[in-house]
């Protein structure tokens, strides 16, 4: 299991403070969801802890270590083996077929390919891709990218899941199906934060924090389960 904690992190963009002093801290095989309008700094927020960004100021810890520490290389290699992120605008290779992209996380790290084509084939199947998986991403709708963009995030078995979105696109029962495999992933101990600016998807998540104007101005736990 793995932890994920900002001190302290700040982001300007434009002359302003996008994420204006964030501090919180997610406990090992915890499940939270950051809650925010559209400007409120989530997706910023989620960029700063994955490392895909600097902050201006603060530090992001994973298991105690500065990720500013890690060099360009190691937050790659981070990324690689350790931490999965879903983005609201998919990150697709469009010319790969769903099969190819949701197999890019193992065929990166020199893992079985027979493994790949498994995994892949499993967590297409649960998301109701199977008969998809051989189109291109670039001839599928956005709710079906965006199901793949979640297969190739969750098929590793990544010990931390950031996902942006990860239901935007989609309609209420496949969302909850999402929602259900973050589950089946939290049991396994994974890590999870997850933005949201729907209050249905977030009041089914067991923390939430919530953002205003690049702030935190609440964190409550409210005891049920991802897929309660």
């Amino acid at each position: 299991m793995t932890t994920l904690a900002a001190e302290g992190l700040v982001a300007r963009r434009g002359g302003r403070n996008v994420v204006d002093g964030v501090s919180l801290e997610v406990a090992a095989g915890e499940v939270v969801g950051l809650v925010g309008p559209s400007g409120s700094g989530k997706s910023t927020t989620l960029l700063l802890l994955a490392g895909l960004e600097p902050p201006d100021a603060g530090v992001v810890r994973m298991d105690g270590e500065d990720l500013a520490g890690l060099g360009e290389g190691g937050r790659q290699a981070l990324r690689r083996d350790r931490l999965a992120l879903v983005f609201q605008g998919y990150g697709l290779l469009s010319l790969l077929t769903a099969r190819e992209n949701v197999e890019l996380p193992f065929r990166v790290a020199r893992r079985d390919p027979g493994a790949a084509a498994t995994a892949a084939g499993r967590w297409l199947g649960l998301l109701g891709l199977a008969d998809r998986a051989d189109q291109r991403t670039d001839e599928l709708s956005g709710g079906e990218r965006q199901r793949v963009a979640i297969a190739r995030a969750v098929v590793a078995r990544p010990a931390i899941v950031l996902a942006d979105e990860p239901t935007g696109n989609l309609d209420s029962v496949t969302g909850a199906g999402v929602l259900d495999l973050l589950e089946e992933l939290h049991a396994e101990g994974a890590t999870i934060a997850v933005i949201t600016h729907d209050p249905a998807i977030a009041g089914r998540l067991p923390r939430r924090i919530d953002l205003h104007d690049g702030r935190i101005v609440g964190d409550v736990t409210a005891g049920a389960e991802v897929g309660a």
